[in-house]
């Protein structure tokens, strides 16, 4: 049993992992590669039998800005055995290197399926709480967002500078992480990312039947009310996949999603308790 990372650039490694992925999750990061948008943030820690990758445990440095205060923050993710290897204690050989490699962070967190809710309070995890936004809006005018094609280099270049602007719209922000956007903006919400000229402001959201999910704003010095307001009058409802700055007008739940269940460990986690806050919706890995 051998435990490697940092492997990316090595092509047979790296189809490795994908083809473990694809036979698990059905995602393949081989697109999200050659785009360059897998960094140094991603790092698979893979054990190799015979040259090949049976189990595996990335982890994906997602430093947040909470509150106005930088915390260095890693999240753990794509966990998985080949079938004929499981049951052989290597998910917890992995984590336990892992966590040798972590000690410099403020916290670590992670999405678990309810098959192994048991499993990771085991490596000193607890169950966390995350909460949700959302308000009904009674908008009028025309909708002046325009959707930005996100197969052509240029237009993913100008996304990339707008998230280096950033946008003062949320108190829990992941930066310096533009590949994690990106593995969502190039590919699976490649639709859904939008910009508006007269905001000069982008938006990356998701909308059906009135229902305006918004993922994350960047760019520009526009108030969030306005960069709604920018996506006209069909929208009627409004759910925010971030913690926003200015809480007043929305209606806070508790985030709840089937089968997928919020671990937290270090200090950092209590201000999402105590303020009421969430993992970015695009900072999920």
């Amino acid at each position: 049993m051998e435990i490697i990372s940092h492997y990316r650039q090595r092509d047979e490694l790296r189809k490795s992992f994908n083809d473990l992925a694809e036979e698990t999750f059905g995602l393949n990061f081989e697109n999200w590669y050659r785009m360059g948008y897998w960094g140094e943030n991603y790092t698979p820690y893979s054990i190799l039998e015979d040259g090949e990758v049976v189990a595996n445990v990335s982890v994906n440095r997602t430093d947040l800005v909470i509150c106005g205060e930088k915390k260095r923050i890693y999240q753990l993710g794509t966990v998985m055995t080949k079938r004929e290897y499981r049951n052989r204690g290597y998910i917890r050989a992995i984590m336990a290197e892992i966590e040798k490699q972590l000690s410099d962070g403020d916290g670590v967190y992670l999405f678990a399926n309810d098959e192994v809710l048991e499993f990771y309070p085991k490596f000193g995890f607890c169950r966390g709480t995350e909460y949700e936004y959302f308000r009904a809006v009674e908008q009028t005018g025309p909708c002046r967002m325009e959707k930005v094609p996100m197969d052509r280099a240029e237009n993913r270049a100008r996304l990339e500078a707008a998230i280096a602007s950033g946008a003062a719209v949320s108190d829990c922000d992941m930066v310096d992480n533009p590949g994690l956007i990106f593995f969502y903006a190039a590919q699976f919400l490649c639709e859904c990312v939008y910009y508006c000229r007269e905001l000069d402001v982008w938006a990356i959201a998701e909308q059906e039947d009135g229902a305006l999910l918004l993922h994350a704003v960047f760019g520009g010095k526009a108030s969030l009310n306005a960069v709604i307001e920018a996506f006209g009058a069909s929208v009627r409802q409004v759910s925010l996949g971030f913690s926003p700055a200015e809480k007043s007008g929305w209606k806070c739940r508790v985030l709840r999603e089937e089968d997928c269940t919020f671990f937290i460990k270090g200090a950092v986690f209590d201000a999402f308790a105590e303020k009421k806050l969430r993992i970015p919706s695009l900072a999920h890995a």
